[in-house]
């Protein structure tokens, strides 16, 4: 063998000894057409069919004006792309083995490369890995993705069912069931490679998918099992190493599952948001074999424990969760997609919705089943920030088929989902579904499609096979016991029927859908409320963004109007405004006070649950954030911004609060204590206050119990004895929490009316600049529902301004002009 041959043979060798290398796809110049056009166009990948027809102008944004009625043709078209890319020779003859690695295809497609079908998919939540070396050549390659109608292909799946089937055919295809419209947002049903494509090179062996299974924790140690797939070449003796210490194992040829011993000594717990820190362990799995490195996975671990009990008791069943041996005070929120367009949500705007989630107080987000198993980056900020996770799957109020295909479809989805997901700390339970169990019990679909007594039958096995079988036993299979806590359907019983309020979780829509008043709340309290809301315009700012020219702000522009997805949702937000507020003709006015309802009736319904502590254990509202410029029940709006609901959301979730509940001509007053330390000898200070500053009458009251651990109840006090002759209309009390040391814990203020009925004065409101990025806020009588109005974050806003007591706010950057608001304005 002459030199050259030698040393180029000892170089392929090494390469091919070498570890698994990726060439990105995402980044070359893809193309994408009309099925029926000849003509190819640039398009971004990843992204969606609409993204790429809005770059080239060829749709208008499906944002702006009424456009989103001009853009629906595009889902009834089927639409192609194609990029080219290179492999050298020195790579096909080095490279065992090449896999083409699709993370998201949105969702029937063939992948064709250099004409030949490879696979075809129909899943928008699945991975695709394809073998390819022996389809790929020396040089340049064609890669082309023909995608089919997901709604054209829907409605062919639905004929194969002998029964109309309800909201067809979005039942039938797995995609995120958003697209096809909510009533919070637009019907875009996309297409596209949504999520990276890459090239992935790989000899010897491979790491498959790793999973940590946390078999003891103590404060001395934590036991670990560290679970890898190996996919090897030939077998052999490999090492694998964690965190640098190398064990030897002996691989067979094909798929292997290998479990590792890991202990951390001294651990430290990820806790909480509110129970302390999120202590995260970096942990590195490497394969090697001889000295040839030759694949790492790197995780970052948080070692807690959840646990969720639900025990009989005298009033039905408990539910609630348990984290690091203690009982945990659920306070959250529900998440939707943040984009129609998933592709579009960067990585900082996921880490500011968790950050401003943790900044209100709360602890854990439900990921609704309407929508998509979120990007890494959001478990990522989850983990980051302590806020735990329930995740739905992605099904959503509807019936579902359970032919075999579609099983196998779905096994595949939760598989490639739930080892994506389960290493995060922040999950903490796995849900089937979003109101599937629910609409089939509860919304007459059977009446309405006529169904015979064998649908209806037909229907129910469909939902057991797949939500009390097939989810279950999959996750059983590739989930770690300590991390596998399932719950078949949310809600488990439907708003109507009374055991929704005694055990399970609880969907209560009597207020807003049933139209019920804000006050019914404190009645309808569950063990767990997963789900209740109420909607208010989006700010100012983003109101305005609904445009693609000067906007005309007025409530019977058709604009406005198109972005209010809800049916009956103007007149329902009237109807609700005029029995707690006046009703303001004034556009900017209604904008204030519709933001101040759907404060107010969170409000309500959060203290309601919160003062049944134990009993309830958790409240979700309905939802964090929107998909688009919207009106609707989030609380931070599409472009980010902070409504009135999200201000009061942070103060209703404080850790400790003093609470009110007026019944009976009594008030009761509840001291509630969601951290693990407790208040020793606590008191309460209680003051009737003239909404000119002037303090009446004050009175101390110390509770039976002098601990404050999780809640305390103080004796009543009649109303009457402590504002006397007062004017309930003219007075508020105001409440000071103490504690041993007379340091107060907690305040809060309590008004005897509605804000209709309230005889406010004129209030005098001055602003004085301390900082470019702060100002100092007060007035000469009360000011109630502070609006500060500018194009800035406000650290706090929509709040209760009380005379003599001025109040420092923060800018998120300098504003010249600060414009203020309070309700007063709007009873003139």
């Amino acid at each position: 063998m002459n030199k050259t041959i030698l040393i180029a043979f000892l170089l392929i060798q090494n390469i091919i000894s070498a570890q698994l290398t990726e060439d990105d796809l995402s980044v070359g110049k893809w193309q994408f057409k009309n099925a029926k056009d000849n003509n190819w166009l640039p398009a971004k990948v990843p992204g969606t069919v609409h993204l790429d027809l809005m770059d080239h102008k060829i749709i208008p944004d499906p944002f702006k004006d009424e456009n989103e009625k001009k853009v629906q043709w595009v889902e009834n078209e089927d639409w192609d792309y194609q990029t080219s890319f290179t492999v050298s020779s020195k790579q096909l003859i080095a490279t065992q083995n090449i896999d083409l690695v699709f993370n998201g295809l949105d969702t029937f497609s063939e992948v064709y490369l250099n004409g030949k079908l490879l696979t075809r998919t129909n899943n928008m939540f699945r991975k695709w890995v394809i073998p390819v070396k022996q389809d790929l050549k020396s040089g340049n390659n064609i890669l082309q993705v023909k995608f089919k109608s997901a709604v054209s292909t829907g409605k062919e799946l639905a004929k194969k069912v002998p029964f109309t089937m309800p909201e067809s055919p979005r039942s039938f295809v797995r995609k995120a069931q958003y697209q096809f419209g909510w009533d919070w947002g637009p019907r875009l049903v996309t297409a596209g490679i949504w999520k990276d494509v890459k090239l992935s090179f790989w000899n010897t062996a491979k790491l498959e998918n790793v999973k940590v299974e946390q078999k003891k924790l103590t404060k001395e140690k934590a036991d670990l099992n560290i679970h890898a797939e190996i996919i090897a070449e030939k077998a052999g003796n490999y090492t694998i190493s964690i965190n640098n210490q190398p064990s030897n194992v002996q691989l067979k040829k094909g798929k292997n599952i290998i479990q590792i011993p890991f202990v951390i000594d001294n651990p430290k717990l990820w806790q909480p948001n509110g129970w302390g820190k999120q202590e995260l362990y970096p942990v590195r799995v490497s394969l090697r074999k001889n000295s040839i490195h030759l694949a790492d996975k790197d995780l970052k671990i948080g070692l807690r424990t959840v646990e969720l009990i639900q025990e009989k008791d005298a009033k039905g069943k408990s539910f609630y969760f348990k984290v690091n041996g203690n009982p945990l005070y659920i306070k959250g929120t529900n998440w939707i997609p943040g984009d129609s367009f998933s592709p579009r949500m960067t990585k900082e705007k996921y880490q500011y919705l968790i950050r401003q989630a943790k900044e209100a107080n709360m602890n854990m987000i439900r990921v609704w089943g309407g929508g998509i198993y979120e990007d890494d980056e959001f478990y990522k900020a989850c983990d980051e920030n302590g806020i735990l996770v329930w995740q739905d799957f992605m099904f959503a109020g509807s019936f579902y088929p359970s032919d075999e295909a579609f099983l196998n479809n779905v096994q595949q989805e939760v598989k490639d989902q739930v080892n994506r997901l389960q290493n995060h700390p922040s999950i903490a339970l796995w849900c089937g579904n979003n109101e599937v169990d629910e609409a089939i019990v509860n919304w007459g679909y059977q009446k309405q499609f006529k169904y015979s007594k064998e649908d209806s039958l037909q229907v129910w096995k469909d939902y057991k096979k797949v939500f009390h079988e097939l989810i279950p036993n999959t996750l059983q299979e590739n989930v770690t016991a300590e991390k596998n806590i399932y719950w078949p359907s949310s809600p488990s019983i439907g708003w109507g029927h009374k055991e929704s309020l005694t055990e399970g979780d609880s969907h209560y829509w009597g207020v807003w859908w049933g139209e019920q008043p804000f006050e019914i709340y404190n009645e309808k309290v569950g063990r767990f409320m997963s789900e209740y809301g109420f909607q208010g315009m989006p700010t100012l700012e983003t109101t305005k963004s609904m445009f693609s020219g000067n906007p005309d702000l007025n409530l019977q522009n058709p604009t406005i109007k198109a972005h209010e997805k809800h049916s009956r949702g103007w007149q329902i937000i009237d109807e609700y405004i005029k029995r707690d507020y006046h009703l303001p003709a004034d556009f900017v006015k209604y904008n204030y006070v519709s933001q101040l309802v759907q404060a107010r009736g969170m409000q309500i319904a959060i203290e309601a649950h919160r003062r049944a502590k134990p009993y309830n254990m958790g409240t979700l509202y309905w939802q964090l954030n929107d998909c688009w410029p919207v009106v609707s029940w989030s609380s931070i709006d599409y472009l980010g911004n902070w409504k009135a609901l999200h201000y009061q959301v942070k103060r209703s979730f404080e850790q400790q609060v003093i609470l009110t509940e007026e019944k009976d001509g009594n008030l009761n007053f509840y001291a509630i204590n969601d951290e693990l330390k407790k208040f020793n000898n606590i008191s309460l200070s209680i003051q009737v206050v003239k909404f000119n500053g002037e303090i009446i009458n004050q009175i101390n009251a110390s509770p039976a119990e002098k601990e404050l651990n999780d809640i305390l109840k103080f004796d009543p006090v009649e109303a009457k004895n402590l504002i006397g002759n007062s004017d309930r209309n003219k007075v508020f009390l105001k409440l000071f929490l103490k504690d041993e040391k007379g340091n107060v814990i907690t305040q809060n203020i309590h008004f005897f009316s509605k804000p209709k009925d309230l005889k406010l004065s004129q209030p005098s409101i001055r602003i004085k600049k301390i900082s470019p990025a702060e100002i100092e806020i007060s007035t000469d009588v009360l000011a109630k529902d502070v609006y500060l109005i500018g194009d800035v974050h406000f650290s706090d806003n929509f709040f209760n301004l009380l005379p003599g007591i001025s109040k420092r706010i923060q800018l998120s950057k300098p504003l010249e002009k600060i414009e203020v608001m309070s309700l007063w304005d709007t009873m003139q």
